[in-house]
C-alpha cells in the first residue's frame, strides 16, 4: 500500500534506526537515530538523523520530516534531497530537546526548515 510520500511497504521502527542517510550525490550522512511518533494523530513526526561526530563526540542530531527520506534499496539507505551544508544548518540539538514538549517546537522549524507541507494541517 502506497503512503502519501511514497513509501511502498510497511517496516519496524527497529529497523529502521541505524540505517544510513546519504544524499542524492551518495555521500553519507549520518544515519537515523530515532523516529518520534505524534501519538495523537497516529503518524510519525519527524526521524532523528545524528551526524557529524566521532564516536558519539560531537555528534548532531536533526529532525527530518519522515517524507523527505526516500529508502533507496540498491544504496541500503534512506537518501534526502539536501546537501551535508544545508543539513549543518538545519535545526538540531540533542535528543532530550528535541523530544521535549512533545517535540512540537522542533517539529514545526524542521518542517518550515526543509519547506515541507505539515502532515498536522
Amino acid at each position: 500500500m502506497t503512503t502519501a510520500s511514497g513509501h511502498t511497504t510497511a517496516i519496524r521502527a527497529s529497523r529502521v534506526i541505524g540505517t544510513t542517510v546519504k544524499d542524492g550525490s551518495g555521500d553519507t550522512l549520518g544515519k537515523i537515530e530515532d523516529i518520534i511518533l505524534d501519538k495523537t494523530d497516529n503518524t510519525i513526526m519527524f526521524a532523528v538523523v545524528g551526524f557529524g561526530g566521532v564516536l558519539g563526540i560531537g555528534e548532531k542530531y536533526h529532525p527530518l520530516p519522515w517524507s523527505v527520506l526516500d529508502y533507496e534499496k540498491d544504496a541500503d539507505a534512506y537518501v534526502v534531497p539536501y546537501t551535508r551544508e544545508q543539513l549543518e544548518a538545519a535545526p538540531s540539538d540533542t535528543i532530550s530537546e528535541l523530544t521535549k514538549d512533545d517535540g512540537a517546537q522542533y517539529r514545526d522549524r524542521a518542517y518550515e526548515y526543509y519547506k515541507v507541507q505539515p502532515y498536522w494541517s
